[in-house]
């Protein structure tokens, strides 16, 4: 009768093989469900020793050890197919297209934000989808955050207007990832935007331009050329103007001067933009001239409780601006203007940023609370022409 050494003895023979008379090498088949999983059919040892019963005894032991990891890999995917049977099918993780993206964006942080928030958060979203399509924010990669960067910058578009895109992109798919816990990063978020190649200068009013195109909007005398009047000598922002009830408009007073104030219609660039300016020159007069028509707003066509219509009054402004100024020059230039007047009078910078509510750099000039109206007005009278 054969004993159970003998058996193993004799099958573990059957796997070893011995190479140009040398060593004993192991040879044996991996179990076919198994071959796909380890990538090979078939697993080759050197033994190093050239005694066969020294070669047999390895044998015996790699086979224990072989067989023991092959059973395990063999009962995890029986557990493996067991559970996928009991249990509901996996589902792959949630998803949401660029539009619903959008739509999630504006419905938590849209309130309150007003119709120009809405508009950009749609046109750059809009822009988007033109090269890639409405498609899942799970299938985007940076790849595709780069082939938008290119797009947009072929269109012509200035370095600082692609960064604005890319940063309002970035917000809206950051918080529908984060909403919707998807795994994948942001694939806009590390997209090197490069710097133009020259940077574009804008143009200034001058000056001789400013006196004539005031004298102009007096003969006219209706309700844009009180607008650009009202611009001239104060340098304020198109939308700061527009958004302006007859509250913001102080005359009955030492020096009358103007509020820029948030509404709920018009948002402000940045901190810096509130403040009060002077009154002076054409601004006065334009002043005057709005607080004699009815209602609560300065500027009623392009302004109501729901919106501020910058747009639409820039197109009108610039339209009648464009035979009567240098190339180039639009309604923002007198903002510029006002910056170079100020200059040539030799106004210190701080003075001029309080004025026109640019922002300073510097920690300290954060602290006190600014200059005040006499101040700013004492700058503003050595400019007017």
């Amino acid at each position: 009768m054969v004993s159970m050494v003998d058996q193993m003895v004799d099958q573990n023979t059957t796997y070893l093989t011995r190479r140009r008379g040398v060593h004993y090498y192991y040879t044996r088949r991996i179990p076919k469900e198994l071959q796909k999983r380890l990538g090979k059919k078939r697993i080759v040892v050197s033994l190093k020793t050239k005694s066969r019963s020294k070669a047999i005894t390895s044998a015996i032991v790699l086979s224990e050890r072989l067989e023991s990891f092959w059973n395990g890999m063999k009962l995890e995917e029986i557990i493996s197919q067991h559970s996928m049977t009991l249990e509901s099918p996996a589902q792959p993780a949630a998803s949401i297209t660029l539009s619903e993206a959008l739509d999630l964006y504006l419905r938590l942080k849209g309130k309150g934000k007003g119709e120009t928030f809405e508009r950009t958060a749609r046109r750059n979203i809009e822009q988007l989808m033109v090269l890639s399509g409405d498609v899942s924010i799970s299938e985007l990669t940076s790849a595709d955050g780069a082939s938008f960067r290119d797009h947009l910058i072929q269109r012509g578009l200035a370095s600082s207007s692609v960064k604005r895109c890319f940063a309002s992109i970035r917000s809206i798919v950051s918080l529908a990832i984060q909403e919707h816990g998807l795994q994948n990063t942001n694939p806009f978020a590390k997209i090197f935007i490069p710097a133009d190649d020259k940077v574009k200068t804008r143009p200034t009013m001058p000056v001789k331009t400013i006196k004539i195109l005031q004298a102009e909007c007096e003969a006219i005398d209706d309700p844009n050329r009180h607008l650009l009047a009202l611009i001239s000598d104060t340098g304020l922002r198109l939308s700061e103007a527009l958004g302006l009830i007859k509250e913001d408009i102080v005359l009955d007073t030492e020096i009358p001067h103007l509020i820029i104030q948030e509404h709920p219609w018009r948002k402000l660039k940045t901190t810096s933009s509130k403040r009060l300016v002077p009154l002076i020159g054409y601004s006065y007069w334009a002043a005057e001239r709005i607080m004699q028509i009815e209602g609560r707003f300065a500027f009623p066509n392009y302004t109501s409780t729901s919106k501020c219509s910058a747009n639409s009054a820039s197109a009108a402004l610039n339209k009648w601006l464009k035979p009567r100024v240098p190339k180039d020059c639009v309604v923002h230039s007198f903002r510029h203007a006002l910056r170079d007047r100020l200059r040539a009078v030799e106004c210190p910078s701080d003075i001029s940023d309080a004025i026109g509510g640019w922002s300073t750099s510097g920690i300290g000039h954060s602290y006190g609370n600014g200059y005040d109206l006499a101040v700013k007005k004492k700058w503003l009278q050595k400019i007017i022409i």
